[in-house]
């Protein structure tokens, strides 16, 4: 049993992060702190005047443990692994988990490659980026492959040149084909010269490259060339006209301002490299409603560059952030160079974070109708549950399904909602193993029981080894069962949960005649539901997504089934021989047709095989 006053007592005073969890072992919160000791002590001293969310959050504590680290910057870096791994609850978090593209060109290699990467590695290629619209660079790696012929392959060159016939791309004239010598290395480095300077922002030389030679090719009376040269041209004029020059200094710089509303708020960054913009996004942050401003901004920036690869020289804010020289430390440690947190006062640089913040506010107020909808319909719904079922709450539902064709191949699915949405990654699959023939109720009843089961037993083995509990989606039970049924199926799943001696709520799905839900039964009645509430709606959802995965599952167990071929049915043919002999016959009529010594011909087969396969088609002859 925690006793928290007990663990109170024990804490050390030294820098490391604290995690606190709820009754169902759920981290609800993670804490970084100079000193453990008197910092989580703070939370629960009835003294202090602690916020709404804190209060709300203190309550919800069960049990605590903490992390010791050798310096509160350490503490920093785990606290911003924790928070984006487990997501607590009374967490300020950053909802949009954002990776960047990159244009990376591989400047080390005799033949350099332009390509697509979303992570910037220590390594002797150029990066340019982070680009916010992945579309526009894919036109823009396009129209580079169009004007220079670079290479996108992964060929070793020169080593590989003339092995292999060139790609696509050459054919399509989007590329010299190095890897056939059909240009020098000299000739392909220079236009790879002329790349890095597109890249860098210089686009006059291209756009006056491009105007001369459609002039040529419409001299030359060649019009269609002439058209190409007029495309790239326009192309090339859309790029540079997206990228505005900002200043004159070169430095790269990201802009970063918030507007906020109740428990919500938007954060805009403009991104600029060697002094243009190259882009600007936006991100959402929730619970925000007790946190000062610096420390929202502190949130955001230890979120947002914990998951970052690139960070530029300066970051211009709108407010001054909470922990400033930790987390320029931080920055800096990450960067490999100095990093500067600044809040301009005056002149341009301060009227762009206004620009920012006046974009941030615009952003919000055009999604707080969007955000209070998606509310209702998720989180809205789920404490619209909890109140109608009258339970603390609710926050991970699973619903079960059992699909057959007349007993055949039944198959077991469970799908499962957290906070109102979908959460694919914890689905899981059941091929039935001791039922025979169509029993819904005794193939319920063995699904739920492996799914408990195994949970438990991973739960068990976790605790043993002193692992994170919260981990995997069977250690992680439901606040709610949704069986696809009424009182039967609700019957066999209490039935299941108080054999594995489980406490967890159980709600059934009461049809109409047209299979419609028309209720929800629970504890021995049937409640009325209202069929225009958002309730009733994520009902649906998750109903109509149970039956999908399991209707999915079970047909894509049918269809192997009917991959099958006749061979397999013969002793001492496995998948290499059945292969073998479609590859040497290309018919099953032509196998049937030849004698033993022309079957030993085929690869992989022995005389003891060719006379089984024999056999097999000639059985009715022989006997």
């Amino acid at each position: 049993m925690f006793n928290i006053e007990e663990e109170l007592k024990k804490l050390p005073a030294k820098p490391g992060v604290y995690i606190m969890r709820d009754s169902k072992d759920t981290i609800i919160y993670v804490g970084k702190a100079i000193i453990l000791k008197n910092r989580v002590r703070q939370y629960f001293q009835s003294s202090r005047n602690h916020t709404e969310k804190i209060k709300q959050m203190v309550e919800h504590i069960d049990h605590f443990e903490y992390i010791i680290t050798d310096s509160e910057l350490e503490a920093l870096v785990l606290e911003c692994n924790l928070i984006k791994e487990h997501m607590p609850k009374y967490n300020t978090m950053l909802k949009d988990d954002k990776t960047y593209p990159y244009i990376r060109v591989t400047t080390n290699e005799a033949f350099p490659k332009v390509s697509i990467v979303r992570e910037q590695k220590k390594d002797k290629a150029k990066y340019f980026g982070p680009y916010t619209s992945g579309i526009a660079v894919k036109d823009t790696l396009e129209l580079l492959r169009k004007i220079y012929k670079i290479r996108s392959c992964y060929r070793v060159l020169p080593k590989d040149i003339g092995k292999e016939r060139p790609c696509l791309y050459h054919h399509m004239g989007q590329c010299g084909a190095p890897c056939q010598g059909y240009i020098t290395q000299a000739e392909y480095r220079a236009n790879i010269d002329e790349v890095i300077e597109f890249l860098n922002g210089n686009y006059t030389r291209v756009a006056k490259l491009l105007e001369e030679k459609m002039a040529a090719a419409a001299e030359a009376l060649e019009f269609e060339k002439a058209a190409q040269y007029r495309d790239l041209l326009g192309s090339v004029k859309q790029i540079a006209n997206k990228q505005k020059i900002t200043n004159t200094d070169q430095v790269d710089r990201d802009i970063i301002a918030f507007a906020r509303d109740k428990d919500e708020a938007v954060v805009q960054t403009f991104f600029i490299r060697s002094g243009k913009l190259i882009g600007r996004d936006h991100f959402h942050l929730s619970g925000v409603q007790d946190e000062e401003d610096g420390e929202v901004m502190a949130s955001f920036i230890k979120q947002f560059y914990a998951g970052t690869p690139y960070i530029p020289k300066e970051i211009f804010l709108g407010v001054k952030t909470e922990e400033e020289d930790l987390i320029t430390e931080w920055l800096t440690t990450k960067r490999g160079q100095k990093v500067y947190l600044k809040v301009p006062q005056k002149g341009d640089k301060e009227k762009l974070v206004e620009l920012a913040r006046k974009n941030a506010e615009l952003v919000l107020n055009q999604d707080m109708e969007k955000i209070k909808r998606e509310e209702a319909r998720t989180t809205g719904a789920l404490k619209e549950m909890a109140q109608y079922l009258d339970l603390p709450i609710v926050d991970r539902i699973e619903s079960f399904d059992i699909s057959n064709t007349a007993g055949f191949e039944s198959v077991g699915s469970m799908v499962v909602f957290e906070k109102g949405k979908a959460k694919k990654a914890d689905y899981r699959k059941f091929k039935i193993r001791t039922v025979q023939g169509p029993d819904d109720y005794a193939s319920m009843y063995e699904v739920l029981t492996r799914r408990f089961t195994h949970g438990q037993k991973e739960l068990e083995q976790r605790m043993e080894k002193n692992l994170d509990t919260t981990l995997g989606s069977f250690t992680k039970y439901p606040d709610l069962i949704l069986m696809d049924g009424g009182k039967g199926q609700v019957g066999i799943a209490l039935r299941v949960l108080s054999e594995l001696r489980l406490n967890i709520a159980v709600c059934g799905m009461v049809k109409d005649d047209n299979h419609r839900t028309r209720g929800l039964f629970y504890n021995n009645e049937e409640l009325p539901i209202d069929k225009s509430g958002e309730l009733f709606k994520l009902i649906t959802r998750i109903q109509d997504e149970t039956h999908r995965f399991a209707i999915e599952y079970h047909r894509n167990l049918r269809q192997k089934n009917q991959v099958h071929s006749i061979l397999d049915d013969i002793n001492g043919i496995g998948p290499t021989r059945r292969r073998a002999l479609m590859k040497y016959f290309q018919s099953l009529e032509a196998i049937q047709a030849a004698d033993v010594e022309e079957i030993l011909k085929v690869p992989a087969m022995n005389r003891h095989a060719a006379e089984e396969v024999y056999e097999f088609f000639h059985k009715e002859t022989l006997h």
